[in-house]
């Protein structure tokens, strides 16, 4: 009898070794978009695994800063992360390309590029650095509020002191609009705002509503000057110890889940301009015309930094983009 249950311990024992567990880590707090899609990224891998991988998910930036999630990531402490693919240019630099102003048109015109070859050569410029791309999923359109007065125009930003993202192309397209672009840690936005520091700052409206910026900004455009892809990596060091069955559930789960994720958030983004709304933000659009103003005045915005992300990677982007406008 202690034979069978010495030798049922071990049968458990190796059926337990067998399971292989993932830490996938954001920034993003429970609740948001981006997590609602790791959770449905950790219940693809398990139903695809039958239970033999198991994701256990870390949000709202408890494993620390996105720079300390990739340098984790590429050490292999860390499995997989899901963050702004703007911030990945600190490993390779043509991935800058992804903030440049006024590139998308809308949110299909975005998919079709970043799951087309453009996306896919992008994420393979990071397995130099330790880094394999699976799939990309989305924040969003940012769009633009403040304090001061409703924008219809151009010259209606003029002057206006914005937050800006703390990088060398969004502080060169605010000060492009003849705006004062103030660089500032998220954090600290909503005080600033408050105490009239600064005027307006620039985000999705899931963010302005999660962070109830509506009660300190009175109005909002619907710019959509950024639209930023989200890049779902996982750490190379540990993928090269998996098998292609496991490359494989973890390359569909990654496809399967973002295009979930992204219906998600493009819901949440509706729901939440309706919330600005409610709260008494008003709500402008800019007319065609005046949207063709907004992209004259970044174009030596785009030259300036198609220099430094690569003049060859703009071109690229740039022909998908009128491809896919014909």
């Amino acid at each position: 009898m202690a034979r069978i249950g010495a030798a049922l311990v071990l049968v458990l024992s190796l059926g337990l070794a067998q399971a292989q567990e993932f830490k996938f880590a954001t920034q993003n707090p429970k609740g948001h978009p981006l997590v609602t899609g790791m959770e449905k990224f950790a219940e693809l891998v398990a139903a695809k695994s039958g239970g033999k991988m198991k994701v256990n998910l870390f949000p709202g930036g408890v494993l620390g800063s996105d720079q300390a999630n990739v340098s984790a990531l590429q050490g292999g402490t860390l499995d997989m992360v899901v963050l702004n693919s703007g911030i990945l240019a600190s490993q390779a630099k043509e991935f800058g390309v992804f903030d440049f102003p006024f590139m998308f048109a809308s949110p299909q015109e975005a998919d079709a590029v970043v799951d087309g070859p453009f996306g896919k050569t992008m994420h393979q410029k990071l397995e130099a650095k330790g880094i394999v791309g699976l799939a990309f999923w989305e924040l969003g359109f940012r769009d633009i509020t403040n304090s001061r007065r409703p924008i219809h125009k151009l010259d209606d930003i003029a002057g206006l002191k914005l937050r800006v993202i703390p990088n060398a192309i969004n502080v060169d397209w605010v000060k492009a609009l003849g705006a004062n672009p103030t660089p500032l840690p998220f954090p600290e936005v909503y005080a600033a705002l408050d105490q009239k520091a600064i005027d307006g700052q620039e985000n999705p409206a899931t963010v302005i509503a999660a962070n109830k910026f509506y009660e300190v900004q009175k109005y909002i455009v619907l710019s959509h000057h950024q639209y930023n892809p989200q890049s779902l990596i996982f750490s190379k060091k540990v993928w090269d110890t998996l098998g292609a069955n496991e490359h494989r559930i973890l390359m569909e789960s990654g496809v399967e889940a973002g295009k979930y994720q992204r219906q998600v958030s493009r819901d949440a983004a509706g729901t939440a301009l309706e919330t600005l709304k409610k709260n008494g933000m008003q709500v402008t659009e800019l007319a065609p015309a005046e949207l063709a103003k907004f992209r004259e005045a970044m174009k030596p915005v785009v030259a300036k930094h198609s220099e430094i992300v690569g003049a060859d990677v703009v071109k690229a982007l740039q022909a998908e983009l009128a491809k896919l406008r014909k």
